[in-house]
């Protein structure tokens, strides 16, 4: 009798455990990796997944085992990206190039600002905006030091750059990395479609909050001078390890660039940089710091999607989805542009974006102009804009924005939930008012 409940009612069920699980995720009382792990246990319990894979003669369909519905190209990317990153970063090399472009600035601090600005978004479309973030922090406040100014809007600015950057390539925000793995989009795709209107998006962004903080930014001569002579000589700690990271980190997006043309997923090249550069370390001491929370994280959470999916919850919402917009191309885009974007400002945007996409995917096959294979990609681009600038909106929206203001807490420079809304709202709307007009004239006119 319990089974025959389990399956006639497979779907509310799956739908809400993927609902409880969100709320759970969204409030943070537990941590968000036991959420989606407790949340996959009881999806495999329940039978809601099938272990293996196998043909359902009844319904003439193939059934897919639960190892189909967990993307481990996302993990396995994310996994190699992260011990690239930790080797990279212990030669100092990225505090390096950071100071080096503030020496370029003579210390005027509406420079300094835009050159921090610059680097962290750029560092975070190949760097993951977490480690962006923490790489930049202790640079901040010793420029903010020097300069004897507050650091507050040098670090808003700079969390607000990471969420923009990290929106314009495949590896910069883990949103990308679902929905390249999802719609099948390379690395060159993703530089393509968004690195024009993610800088333009900058570019304002940043002139904007200039002007905000423009009555804060001010120092004496005497301590501009003092920041464009800083000593840089001495930042990095391990000349080898720096030139056989930059060669294996360069080789390695040379191989997401040329992706198209090989045909090799981009996190096979992400694992083969970062086997090469373990030859050369202790393993066990990189392993310690790869993130495996958040590894575990992505492995429960597509298997409670998969679960809503696998019963039908995903076609019930694409089917909703194409009711509510009338099946029409722009209502869609700009719907799911907007909702992702102050969805993600409230929830973590990786749940979000690994739920939305099987939908996305549903739904480009069942709309009235699936026909046109090229017209499904603004579904597509609205989501990673949506999901990836929508992180700007509060201090919650991204997981770099809670490691800023926690650190600046810590240092006696609390960043309030409303201070950063000011002016992380006024950003998230500019960037998806330009996405509008982006997506509007590229696809939709």
């Amino acid at each position: 009798m319990f089974n025959n409940f389990i399956t006639t009612h497979a779907m509310v069920i799956s739908g809400a455990i993927l609902l409880i699980a969100y709320i759970f995720i969204a409030t943070e009382k537990i941590q968000k990796s036991v959420v989606a792990l407790v949340g996959a246990g009881l999806t495999l319990l329940l039978g809601l997944l099938p272990f293996h894979a196998h043909y359902d003669e009844a319904a003439g369909v193939y059934v897919k085992s639960v190892f189909e519905y967990i993307s481990f190209d996302v993990i396995f990317l994310l996994v190699g990206m992260m011990i690239l990153v930790e080797i990279a970063s212990k030669s100092g090399v990225f505090k390096w190039m950071a100071l080096e472009l503030l020496k370029m600035t003579k210390g005027h601090p509406k420079w300094v600002l835009f050159t921090l600005a610059a680097f962290t978004a750029v560092a975070s479309a190949f760097l993951d905006n977490v480690t962006t973030v923490v790489l930049m922090m202790p640079v901040t406040f010793v420029i903010a030091n020097e300069l004897d100014i507050d650091p507050v809007p040098f670090l808003i600015t700079e969390v607000l750059a990471s969420n923009i950057g990290g929106t314009a390539t495949l590896i910069g925000d883990p949103p990308n990395i679902i929905i390249g793995a999802k719609a099948g989009l390379s690395f060159m795709d993703f530089i393509y479609e968004l690195t024009d209107i993610v800088a333009i998006i900058f570019l304002v962004s940043t002139c904007v909050l200039i002007f905000m903080f423009r009555k804060q930014l001010v120092s004496t001569p005497e301590k501009m001078t003092h920041v464009a002579n800083i000593d840089n000589s001495k930042t990095i700690t391990d000349k080898k390890l720096m030139i056989r990271s930059m060669v294996v980190l360069f080789l390695v997006i040379l191989g997401f660039v040329t992706h198209d043309m090989t045909g090799i997923p981009a996190y096979v090249f992400a694992l083969a940089g970062a086997a090469i550069l373990l030859i050369f370390e202790k393993p066990k001491e990189i392993y310690e710091n790869v993130e495996w929370m958040t590894i575990f994280f992505f492995i429960g959470l597509f298997i409670i999607i998969g679960g809503f999916e696998a019963n039908g919850g995903i076609s019930f919402l694409a089917d909703k989805l194409i009711e509510l917009t009338q099946g029409s191309l722009t209502a869609a885009t700009m719907l799911i542009l907007w909702g992702s974007g102050i969805l993600s400002g409230i929830v973590d945007n990786i749940p979000y974006t690994a739920t939305m996409a099987p939908l996305i995917a549903e739904v480009q096959h069942t709309m009235p102009f699936a026909a046109h294979i090229h017209e499904h990609h603004p579904l597509w681009w609205s989501l990673s804009l949506g999901a990836c600038l929508g992180g700007n909106l509060t201090i919650i929206g991204a997981a770099a924005n809670v490691i800023v203001s926690e650190t600046a807490a810590s240092k006696n420079y609390p960043i309030t939930f409303m201070r950063f809304m000011k002016y992380g709202a006024l950003v998230t709307f500019i960037s998806l008012t330009l996405s509008s007009i982006y997506l509007y004239l590229r696809y939709l006119r």
